[in-house]
């Protein structure tokens, strides 16, 4: 029977390439694709034995460690779902997606993690920790279960219609939605990012990204599995720009996926601190973000390898669009690239399909997708439209195929009637020598309606203000898109991903505006404050 699961085809991958490395701690040690295989299949054979059932969902909270893989897949195994939690989510996070996704199990790492232990106190929801002290062992689970039927999992076989995975949406509206992702999702989009960049067995990579996000987890993780090839975790459970060339020159690394933030660290640290020398990488990636064509030209010009932008959201279970590598076709700068593995049209607020270089949503179909957000019919309703699931953001195709994203139509900046996308000045701060970071959003006005302002980083030593910001704006944009107000700021509040969202960014200056203008007594002193910023 042809293979229609994620677990039906990592089976298939520990089988084809039994000693060939899956897993590895760095400077710790590896797993191979079948040993990785075997302490999944033990580890769903304990949770079998501690009552799970098909369709439980499991809450996962771990930084990024062999035992949370481990468990991850043993969860899907067992034909439950898993729900992976940043680690560091305060006890109120942890009680909202703890009840919102109904789970029925919490594990952790061996350390544990005391808000999410006390949430899961609260809600009367179980708790286990896991641990893999070096490759030999057997991994641990606390309390032990003293009744484990070994044979358990070889009795079991998943079905594409599994609900393996539940994420919550980060995007922009305040309540986070419910994505309930299937084992047919999983395995599509994993075929669909090996499809495009090739992944083989002899490829490698180092994960930077957390694995409780559709990025990290699909698109570096999983995917790089699916094909047999080899995965390292850095050994302090995270991203570490210090350590980060030494893995990958020591994992023989060929590519790597990143999100803006991370690249933009990785380039800082070149510029700053450059390695003697850095691996040969096919490729690397981008996604969750928008990269700024100034970013990407730098990026190649230090590392010597193409830098193919994508576009992805976890409805899609991760990936929707990707630039092709060079033997495929050209990666355009400014666009995330073609449909990979699903139908994509942009739709007018009507659903018809747009001609090529109109603007209009972004809406797609295809096996990845996921079915409908859990508990949530309002969010459904206009979601799923036409026969098509609408992704909220405003692009077009150009005529070769290749789709540019002009903004989030929530975030999309109304001043006085004239539409601007943040994207685009993002695009025009990023090219500026002296600026390391940027973001672009919409403030309230009275006049405009809207009115636009920025948030900058300058690079390290550099002494650009406001009005230099504001000058270089004014000789890349048109008029009605130059921001009235420039944030210099040395950092930006970012998502858990790295993923920077500009209603967050938006009421972040607002509030510092707020706090300062009530603290002064009069119009004229509060001013003299703004001037001064």
């Amino acid at each position: 029977m042809p293979i229609s699961t994620l677990t039906a085809l990592l089976t298939h991958v520990a089988a084809h390439f039994p000693s060939r490395r899956a897993l590895s701690l760095s400077a710790n040690f590896d797993l191979t694709h079948a040993r990785l295989n075997q302490l999944v299949d033990r580890a769903a054979a304990h949770l079998l034995a501690a009552g799970l059932k098909p369709g439980d969902v499991v809450a996962l909270t771990f930084p990024n460690t062999v035992e949370y893989v481990i468990m991850f897949l043993a969860v899907i195994r067992a034909r439950a779902t898993a729900a992976p939690l940043n680690s560091a989510y305060t006890f109120d996070e942890f009680d909202f997606y703890l009840s919102d996704s109904e789970s029925k199990l919490l594990i952790t790492s061996e350390e544990g993690n005391e808000q999410a232990q006390a949430a899961a106190a609260k809600l009367n929801i179980p708790h286990l920790s896991a641990a893999l002290p070096n490759g030999e062992s057997e991994i641990t689970l606390f309390p032990n279960q003293s009744d484990v039927d070994a044979e358990s999992v070889a009795k079991l076989t998943n079905d594409p219609s599994d609900v393996a995975l539940f994420l919550h949406t980060s995007g922009t509206t305040s309540r986070p939605k419910g994505v309930p992702l299937t084992q047919h999702n999983l395995f599509s989009s994993v075929e669909n990012i090996k499809s495009v960049y090739k992944l083989t067995e002899s490829d490698s990579t180092v994960i930077v990204l957390p694995l409780f996000h559709v990025h990290g987890l699909l698109a570096g993780l999983l995917s790089s599995l699916g094909a047999g090839a080899a995965v390292a975790l850095p050994a302090a459970g995270r991203f570490s720009a210090s350590t980060f060339w030494t893995d990958m020159k020591r994992y023989n690394a060929t590519w790597y996926t990143a999100v803006p933030t991370i690249h933009q660290i990785v380039l800082d640290r070149h510029l700053s601190k450059p390695e003697p020398a850095y691996p040969k990488l096919r490729f690397i990636r981008s996604c969750s973000a928008s990269l700024a064509p100034a970013i990407l030209a730098r990026l190649e010009e230090a590392f010597g390898a193409p830098v193919l932008e994508a576009y992805a959201m976890t409805e899609a279970t991760h990936l929707m669009t990707s630039n092709p590598l060079a033997e495929d076709g050209p990666h355009k700068a400014g666009s995330v690239g073609k449909p990979v593995g699903q139908e994509m049209a942009i739709l007018n607020q009507n659903g018809v399909v747009q001609a090529p270089n109109a603007n209009g949503e972004v809406c797609i179909r295809g096996p990845n997708v996921t079915k409908g957000y859990k508990n949530n019919v309002e969010a459904n309703k206009s979601a799923f439209l036409f026969g098509w699931f609408h992704t909220g953001d405003l692009g077009y195709l150009d005529s070769d195929g290749y789709l540019h994203l002009v903004g989030r139509i929530k975030e999309m900046i109304n001043r006085g009637g004239e539409k601007i996308s943040p994207i685009e000045v993002d695009a025009v701060l990023l090219s500026h020598p002296e600026i390391a970071q940027g973001v672009a959003f919409g403030v309230p006005d009275d006049k405009y309606g809207e009115e636009i302002n920025c948030a900058v980083i300058p690079r390290e030593g550099s002494k650009v203000d406001e009005e230099e910001v504001i000058k270089f704006c004014k000789k890349n944009l048109a008029a009605f898109k130059v921001p009235k107000k420039v944030f210099i700021t040395d950092s930006l509040p970012k998502t858990a991903s790295g993923k920077i969202q500009r209603r967050i960014v938006s009421e972040h200056f607002l509030a510092q505006i707020s706090t300062a203008k009530d603290s002064y007594t009069s119009e004229e002193e509060y001013e003299c404050f703004i001037q001064l910023q």
